[in-house]
């Protein structure tokens, strides 16, 4: 069996999943620091991925578990030394996986923390002075309550995949598939408003692609985005911790609250599997638990 060093199987792992998995960068760089953290953690005699052993993982595991890592990412950790195992040995590069007979860490069902209608009316609100970059904050909270994108998808989204006459908007999401999902006339409105009277000053004659640009002309970055909500909460009063992700939960929790089938929240989220949806309906379940104990005789 060919002898290949740890760095070079990596390499060839990454190149695998970007040229024949599609996943997207920031995927790509998760699996890269997964399998770095492991690699550093080795002795030094292990050079190559044939010296890996099942104790090796475990003790990276137990390390990582004393030292306050939860579980939910211990196993997602195990999860991408699994496939880059399964890489190995389709590539004939490993005759073993010294994975197998490792369990994942036990989860448990983690419920979104939520927003209430009343918290999105108070985030979305519209700045009282319209300048070219409150238009433009005020434009991205709008289109990702109403969509339900990924922060990484909303920042990285082109012009021409917003269609102002239909009210669609057309993204590729985690693996390179692309899906069409619907807006409202309020966060249409305002995603005008940004193109009319915000973008135009902000990018002062340069020329982007992207939607939604900054004073360098280029397009957002996830943290930037983070950090302007983190502001405007705090200047809002709003004490709920809210991510963009956290619009994201708020979107679809809402959408099932009012009637919407999981199938299509399911393709509006652009999850693969449904079962990553239906957290949504123990979401729900709750609410329909808070209201019988309130309004039931014998709650």
């Amino acid at each position: 069996m060919q002898q290949i060093t740890l760095a070079a199987s990596l390499d060839l792992f990454l190149q695998y999943l970007t040229g024949q998995r599609r996943l997207a960068l920031n995927t790509v760089k998760a699996y890269r620091a997964d399998m770095e953290s492991l690699f550093n953690g080795l002795p030094a005699s292990v050079t190559s991925p044939t010296q890996l052993k099942a104790s090796h993982l475990r003790s990276y595991l137990t390390r990582l578990h004393d030292q306050g890592v939860s579980n939910r990412s211990n196993a997602r950790r195990l999860s991408a030394f699994r496939l880059y195992f399964k890489f190995l040995l389709a590539e004939k590069l490993l005759s073993f996986d010294p994975s197998f007979g490792i369990d994942l860490p036990k989860l448990s069902k983690k419920i979104p923390q939520g927003l209430s209608t009343l918290e999105v009316d108070q985030l979305l609100a519209p700045e009282p002075v319209p300048s070219p970059l409150n238009l433009r904050n005020t434009a991205m909270l709008h289109l990702l309550y109403a969509t339900g994108l990924r922060v990484s998808e909303l920042v990285d989204i082109y012009v021409v995949a917003v269609n102002m006459s239909s009210g669609f908007i057309r993204v590729t999401g985690k693996g390179d598939k692309e899906r069409l999902i619907p807006f409202g006339g309020e966060a249409g409105e305002m995603i005008e408003r940004y193109l009319q009277g915000g973008r135009p000053l902000i990018l002062k004659g340069r020329r982007s692609n992207f939607l939604f640009v900054t004073n360098r002309g280029t397009n957002m970055s996830r943290l930037r985005f983070w950090q302007i909500i983190k502001q405007l909460c705090q200047r809002r009063g709003i004490k709920v911790r809210v991510s963009p992700h956290t619009l994201r939960h708020a979107f679809a929790t809402h959408l099932v609250e009012n009637g919407a089938d999981l199938r299509s929240v399911q393709m509006m989220l652009g999850h693969a599997d449904i079962a990553t949806t239906q957290i949504y309906t123990h979401v729900d379940g709750r609410r329909l638990k808070e209201s019988h104990k309130k309004f039931h005789p014998r709650g």
